[in-house]
């Protein structure tokens, strides 16, 4: 598992584009038959990509998390990237396809099963156990948003958040950006109160998301490839625009579970 601390925002502006990858852009999340993992303490959040193949997998004991088993103190999310898999929790199948999601409480028992499944893992500290929750993205309803005439048009699919499933820290959905469109947020905002964690999927080879971070007026950016992931810190912004078709799943932990908790960043004061 890799380890990274938390950062300061000043540290943004003079760093070079190879220093903003090291700290804030993930690139190994997944490999056949691993579990592999990143531990942020940004909101103490951890990341993680499983790709069972041919035989199902656990999440490891890491080390940083400092318990006999992951999710002794933590609840989990999880979302498939990839074919049609089976999540076990505690004994009991749950299935789940392209881009559906699950909600797992603390103290559960995983494994993870599927050739082609490909799965992304985000998990927070947690305080009190919430039952598991399967969320479809055919079933669940998106939230539309953006316009054609911005190139903002983009479905919002909110599988754990304030106003659904209950949770101790930890809020994750998928947002489908319509084709034709680029932007994935604009204008950007600010989360003062909860990390966020963004993976970018469905990108072809030759693709990248130019993700903005940073301050307001003092934002960097980064290229980002299909199914790598990005740091986003309280303080900073976030917004993105794809060379081609993209989705991302997003995942937030912090001082709330308030999704409308944020904080507009008008063009002007970029």
């Amino acid at each position: 598992m890799e380890i990274r601390h938390a950062t300061d925002p000043e540290s943004v502006e003079t760093a070079t584009a190879a220093e903003l990858r090291d700290r804030y852009l993930v690139t190994d999340l997944f490999a056949p038959g691993e579990v592999c993992g990143l531990y942020t303490h940004e909101d103490r959040m951890v990341i993680a990509g499983a790709m069972p193949a041919d035989q199902p997998l656990a999440i490891p004991a890491w080390e940083a998390v400092g318990t006999p088993a992951h999710l002794d103190r933590r609840e989990l999310g999880v979302v498939n990237l990839g074919d049609p898999g089976d999540v076990i929790v505690d004994g009991s199948a749950h299935k789940l396809g392209t881009l559906d999601g699950l909600y797992v409480g603390k103290g559960s028992d995983i494994r993870l099963s599927g050739e082609g499944a490909c799965y992304l893992l985000v998990s927070a500290p947690a305080d009190a156990t919430h039952p598991t929750a399967r969320f479809s993205r055919d079933t669940v309803e998106p939230l539309a948003l953006g316009e054609d005439s911005r190139a903002s048009r983009r479905d919002l699919y909110r599988y754990v958040w304030g106003g659904g499933h209950p949770s101790c820290r930890l809020q994750f959905g998928v947002t489908v950006v319509h084709d034709g469109s680029v932007w994935n947020t604009m204008p950007p905002h600010l989360h003062d109160r909860r990390t966020e964690i963004y993976l970018y999927t469905g990108l072809a080879p030759g693709d990248r998301v130019i993700h903005l971070l940073g301050r307001p007026g003092a934002t960097r950016h980064l290229l980002v490839a299909d199914r790598q992931a990005v740091i986003s810190p309280a303080w900073s912004v976030h917004a993105g625009a794809g060379t081609g078709p993209y989705a991302f799943v997003w995942a937030m932990a912090g001082e709330n579970t308030d999704y409308g908790d944020l904080q507009t960043v008008t063009l002007e004061q970029l």
